[in-house]
């Protein structure tokens, strides 16, 4: 008998297992249907951009952005080699499927560690995604292209889950591999599970924390000292004048409250006096409660980030100089994925029960989870471009744009520079040239930020004290791209087809876009090429 007692036990495990995959697999089909729009995403020639340049310095060698400080190395290093041996696009997919894959098992264990019932992470894992992209705050999302904080959130989620079983140690280790990928992530990650261990009564010593809190520390040390190098040595009125443009002119709808729409903050107020009723009707057991501390704390620093932002009225550097930490995105995240769990708790608890309210609570998760995701797929199929090239406008047509890109691609030389459109965003993704400056392609060093908003104020207002952006750079003149230019060391300008510059109309004729020679063209021979293996400006297929 004994050794069918193994054989049944080897069975039982066997199909644990399979069950377990099934539910990762059923998650991972969540959070891609959820992202799979198509390449480039909003970010990903922002990061890809920067991986790609990291690796193959040639590629773009006079792009303003791509040449500034790097931020994210431990991102650029672990993954960015992949450009080197294939297109962007492709890229942007196999980082895309590797993020969601690893969230979809991270999630899942984080449901195990409360929710026992199977498909439970699935619809956690739903309202989730639903939650995070309908009532954030501050524009933070976990699931989406890929970038440096997606490979984050998974460390976050494997450290939620440790700290949720009593295994302190390890989260902190987690938080800190976090911290490596995206310091900003990791960092108030780190902070919200200290202020939990200060709230929690039953904890470990801190003696027992001393070695992993070291290891964490060491992991974070990755993603911190690139972070901390970038306003190293620089000048005390560079670094004032850099966080004044970060917070109130570039990024103040993600770091100023009183800049964020009021319908947003509305909505996400509504979601943590959610998470009362729901703390109340969900199990109080340790694990529990130590979940419950998690999700207060990003609650209590995104308060403290209110707090912080009053001084804007008074200390204005003062305020800049803190606000840039991004105080708002942990709340961002965790409000929407306690709502989730919680709910999916009281769920698995109404089902042991047999509660009358189980079917209708089930019902309006499933409704909710399921609208969302119903309504991803017809604005995907409403809305076929990609949602990095939605910003220019309906005013620029798509075949149009990627004609203009394939044309840079295939008649300039390799180290071509182009004015662009103020708002693109994938023009050097598929063209492979180089910008001189566009709004998305923020620096992240003090003296880089400076000189990214000399370059936007003095190409794109016509007026230095006009508030006003121009629409189109052929309202500059011929005479005024000319003078930019030259100097910018400019070859070309990429604009609006109407009203017509008179300057040299090179490349494909369009009906909204035009493409004008600033300097007589050099032969693609005698330009250098890049050394990627794969010819790197050549290996773009998407815009």
């Amino acid at each position: 008998m004994a050794p069918r007692a193994r054989d049944s036990g080897t069975l039982a495990a066997s199909s644990t297992r399979w069950t377990a995959a099934a539910e990762v697999g059923l998650i991972f089909l969540v959070f891609f249907i959820h992202g799979a729009w198509p390449a480039p995403e909003v970010n990903e020639p922002h990061y890809l951009g920067k991986a790609k340049h990291y690796w193959d310095a040639a590629w773009c060698a006079r792009d303003f952005f791509l040449n500034t400080a790097d931020a994210h190395e431990v991102f650029y290093f672990t993954f960015g080699w992949l450009t080197l041996w294939l297109p962007l696009s492709a890229v942007a997919w196999c980082g895309r499927i590797a993020t969601w894959g690893l969230l979809a098992w991270a999630w899942r264990r984080l449901s195990v560690a409360l929710v026992d019932g199977w498909l439970y992470g699935v619809l956690s894992a739903a309202l989730f995604v639903a939650l995070n992209d309908r009532f954030h705050m501050s524009g933070e999302w976990v699931v989406g292209g890929v970038e440096a904080k997606g490979f984050a959130y998974v460390f976050v989620l494997l450290g939620l889950e440790s700290l949720v079983r009593d295994r302190w140690g390890r989260a902190v280790v987690l938080f800190g591999a976090a911290s490596a990928f995206h310091v900003v992530v990791g960092g108030w990650a780190v902070v919200a599970a200290g202020i939990t261990w200060l709230v929690t009564e039953k904890r470990p010593p801190k003696r027992q924390l001393v070695w992993p809190a070291a290891a964490g520390l060491l992991l974070a040390l990755c993603g911190l000292l690139p972070a901390l190098a970038l306003s190293w040595g620089a000048d005390p009125q560079i670094v004032n004048q850099a966080n004044r443009i970060y917070v109130y002119e570039r990024l103040s709808h993600h770091l100023l409250p009183e800049q964020m729409s009021a319908v947003f903050v509305a909505r996400h107020l509504l979601l943590v006096a959610a998470l009362v009723p729901l703390a109340r009707l969900a199990p109080g057991d340790d694990s529990f409660a130590r979940l419950r501390g998690f999700v207060a704390a990003s609650v209590g620093i995104a308060a403290v980030g209110m707090a912080v932002s009053l001084l804007a009225w008074w200390k204005a550097d003062l305020a800049a100089a803190l606000l840039r930490y991004y105080w708002f995105r942990t709340c961002d995240v965790m409000v929407p994925l306690g709502v989730a769990l919680l709910a999916s708790a009281i769920l698995r608890g109404w089902q042991r029960q047999r509660h009358p309210l189980f079917a209708l609570g089930l019902s309006a998760a499933l409704l909710a989870g399921g609208f969302h995701l119903g309504e991803t797929i017809r604005m995907r199929q409403t809305y076929r471009a990609p949602r990095a090239f939605w910003s220019l406008g309906t005013n620029v047509d798509l075949d149009d744009w990627r004609a203009i890109c394939d044309w840079a691609e295939r008649e300039t030389e390799p180290d071509a520079l182009f004015l662009v459109p103020r708002l693109s965003q994938s023009f050097r993704w598929r063209s492979g040239r180089a910008e001189v400056v566009t709004r998305k392609d923020l620096p992240q060093d003090a003296p880089s930020i400076v000189e990214w908003w000399r370059r936007l104020t003095r190409i794109y207002r016509t007026d230095d004290t006009d508030p006003m952006w121009c629409d189109s750079l052929a309202q500059l003149g011929a005479e005024r791209l000319g003078e930019l230019g030259d100097e910018f060391g400019a070859d070309y300008v990429v604009t609006s087809a109407h009203p017509p510059v008179a300057l040299a109309r090179v490349g494909p004729i369009t009906r909204t876009l035009a493409v004008y020679e600033l300097r007589p063209p050099r032969s693609k021979s005698s330009a250098q090429p890049s050394p990627s293996p794969r010819g790197g400006a050549h290996d773009e297929d998407q815009p």
